[in-house]
């Protein structure tokens, strides 16, 4: 999908500087999947302590089952 958008010169090229990149456009997709990867950490992160286990639960158990 073309896309034209108004950057800011200065952060793209910090950002050329610091990924290595050769392109602007790799650059750009490279720091979205970024920006998408951390977004969906913090959900996951936000999850922790909200689940409740039985501490009874033997995880074990089904591993010593006969087939």
């Amino acid at each position: 999908m073309a896309t034209n958008l108004a950057l800011d010169d200065n952060l793209l090229k910090q950002a050329l500087a610091l990924g290595g990149l050769k392109t602007k456009k790799a650059t750009v997709t490279q720091a979205l999947k970024e920006f998408i990867q951390r977004r969906e950490a913090e959900k996951l992160i936000s999850a922790f302590g909200t689940v409740d286990f039985d501490e009874d639960y033997d995880y074990k158990a089904q591993r010593n089952r006969r087939a």
